[in-house]
């Protein structure tokens, strides 16, 4: 299973006997799942089949479903009143025309309003419930479509994601071998520190300056951090292996990232250092900010 972007497209369109429908989907980052509907007026019902469709495909995002429905030109029905036609010839039977004056002809009496009549039957039950079909099936797409483009953008995001893993391992095996952090190195440092002190003034204590060097070396030391920023690593690949709805997870796991960082370039005693820790914090944040985009 791979994992699935927050953001994607949908659109799907058909006739449906005098009707041209189109279903719109389009969702975008979200703290849980919202969904915004617009229907036309008289179709709320299918706003409701888009929210129960939705709610079984995705768990994360904030979606925009859109549903317009229109007339197509269509050849109407031609159709004669045949009572309003019976009534127009009972009336004339009951009239003594003049001399001269010729009985009604065929095209005379239809053209009598009323008894001929050309009407689209859009609202028919069999074409209603026709449109009705192709809607619910129109939707089901949508849907799938949506499913998909969030699929596809999860598998560039998933390889966003592990290469910027890739540099963060990077940056804490750097720090893990900066010369700085060795212990011949921390040891000198402190010497000389000591040795400022000890210029500096005589009246210091030698067990206070023997405990205050000893907190500053521990101070100094990042293993707990190298070792967890290391154990995060781990923990994220594992959840982009995994797969599914894993974005909450991922956007804890940078904030944890972050913390360990911050913590590293505080008890940095080396310009080297510093700069590493900069550096990891920068692909943090950009870590942090693709991990928001994960259903």
């Amino acid at each position: 299973m791979t994992i699935a972007s927050m953001t994607g497209f949908s659109r799907e369109t058909g006739v449906s006997g005098p009707f041209r429908w189109a279903w719109e989907i389009r969702s975008v980052n979200g703290r849980g799942l919202d969904m915004r509907l617009k229907t036309p007026v008289g179709y709320e019902a299918f706003g409701e089949e888009a929210r129960l469709a939705l709610a079984k495909a995705v768990t994360r995002g904030t979606c925009h479903v859109g549903l317009v429905v229109s007339k197509v030109e269509a050849d109407p029905t031609i159709r004669i009143n045949e009572e309003a036609l019976a009534a127009v010839l009972a009336a004339i039977s009951r009239v003594d025309l003049p001399d001269g004056i010729r009985p009604a002809s065929l095209d005379g009496l239809l053209a009598i309003r009323g008894v001929v009549e050309a009407s689209v039957e859009d609202d028919a039950p069999d074409v209603q419930e026709a449109l009705a079909v192709d809607l619910k099936a129109g939707l089901g797409r949508a849907v799938a479509g949506l499913v998909a483009a969030r699929a596809r953008e999860g598998v560039a995001l998933a390889a966003v994601l592990s290469e910027q893993l890739d540099r963060i391992s990077a940056a804490t095996a750097a720090a893990e071998a900066n010369p700085a952090r060795q212990p011949e190195a921390v040891r000198a440092r402190l010497a000389e520190q000591v040795a400022l002190l000890l210029e500096a003034t005589q009246a210091l204590d030698a067990s206070r300056l023997h405990q205050e060097a000893a907190l500053l070396a521990a101070k100094a030391d990042i293993r707990e951090e190298l070792d967890r920023l290391a154990a995060h690593v781990v923990a994220a690949r594992g959840l982009l292996a995994e797969g599914g709805a894993c974005g909450r997870k991922l956007d804890f796991l940078a904030q944890e990232f972050g913390r360990e960082a911050n913590t590293l370039c505080a008890k940095a005693n080396d310009v080297s250092l510093t700069t590493i820790g900069l550096d990891l914090k920068a692909t943090i944040d950009q870590f942090r900010e693709q991990s928001q985009n994960v259903e």
